[in-house]
């Protein structure tokens, strides 16, 4: 390089803009427009620079690169893709064509009445071809329900995709003939929740089902048997942050009950207790605790328990943390 020094466009007598017009096929061929010269990339900066006077052709390059690393061919072949990314929730994975139900073009343009019917036989044919057998269909139909419950209760993506995956098992399994696709997909959520740290109560999720609660149980049980599915039990302290968010009460007040919690649970206190009443107890005795007025009643509608089953894990609470030193 016979030069260090970098030259801008200002520095001559011409715009930028004019130059940047004058020298764009010069570019494109790696040639300086100043000099001639060799033009190089240099990454780091994200500029291309002459390799003889040093201009500055082009500044604050848009790497196009992935976001990756690889380190050799065969990785360099797993971390490669195209196009969207693979998914458990919808039963053809989404690596099938969408025709959409707009008739208008790329522009935005209304279709003529022929081309409307072209794409109405074309949405046709698509949809066939999709669902081929009964079993995509089955399919089809319980990640569509699994969706609709999931969204219903405010549940994460990770917990769809898990509840899909113990679905796609069931169903691989055969363990479908003589129950009911709502059945098997709730018990899918339910456990999928249960599995994710994020669960919810048997009454919350059998209230966005379309079956009843004896079905979903007993359904529930069987999967969970024949598939060996590993569900511990659910942890009380799981809750306490989604009632303390509905219930709108302090960051102390929440601390508080999952002291009280903690300490319930190194008393023993948790052993055959519901885990939702224990939390809701918890909930409304850390706010007590705080002097913030929560009843009874509003716990009691946002957890959906009793009255009676929060006034009594409530005393076995305060019973604990007297044992266990707890200060209020």
């Amino acid at each position: 390089m016979t030069t260090t020094k970098i030259q801008r466009y200002s520095e001559s007598g011409v715009s930028a803009h004019e130059r940047e017009h004058e020298s764009e096929d010069e570019r494109e061929e790696g040639v300086c427009p100043e000099c001639g010269g060799n033009v190089i990339s240099d990454e780091g900066r994200g500029e291309t620079v002459c390799a003889e006077c040093g201009l500055v052709v082009e500044e604050d390059s848009v790497d196009r690169g992935p976001e990756w690393r690889a380190f050799d061919s065969k990785e360099k072949d797993q971390k490669s893709r195209v196009g969207a990314p693979t998914t458990k929730m919808m039963h053809d994975k989404g690596l099938s064509t969408n025709i959409g139900w707009q008739d208008k073009d790329a522009y935005g343009n209304t279709l003529g009445s022929r081309q409307r019917e072209k794409m109405q036989r074309l949405r046709t044919w698509n949809e066939r071809f999709r669902t081929r057998d009964s079993k995509e269909r089955n399919l089809k139909q319980a990640l569509g329900e699994i969706d609709r419950m999931a969204s219903a209760l405010g549940l994460p993506k990770n917990v769809r995709e898990t509840a899909s995956v113990i679905y796609r098992r069931a169903l691989d399994d055969d363990l479908l003939p003589g129950r009911s696709i709502e059945g098997v997909a709730t018990s899918a959520v339910y456990a999928a929740a249960r599995q994710t740290g994020v669960p919810r109560s048997l009454d919350e999720v059998a209230a966005v089902s379309r079956i009843d609660e004896m079905e979903f149980k007993r359904t529930y049980r069987y999967i969970v048997r024949e598939l060996g599915l590993e569900i511990q039990p659910a942890d009380p302290l799981s809750y306490v942050s989604r009632f303390a968010s509905d219930l709108d009460i302090s960051d102390e007040s929440e601390r508080r009950a999952k002291d009280l919690l903690k300490t319930a649970k190194e008393q023993g206190v948790h052993s055959g207790k519901s885990p939702v009443g224990l939390a809701a107890a918890a909930v409304y005795a850390g706010s007590l605790l705080s002097n913030e007025k929560v009843t009874q009643s509003e716990v009691s509608d946002v957890a959906n328990v009793s009255e009676v089953t929060i006034r009594n894990r409530y005393q076995e609470l305060l019973e604990a943390s007297q044992d266990g030193g707890v200060t209020a």
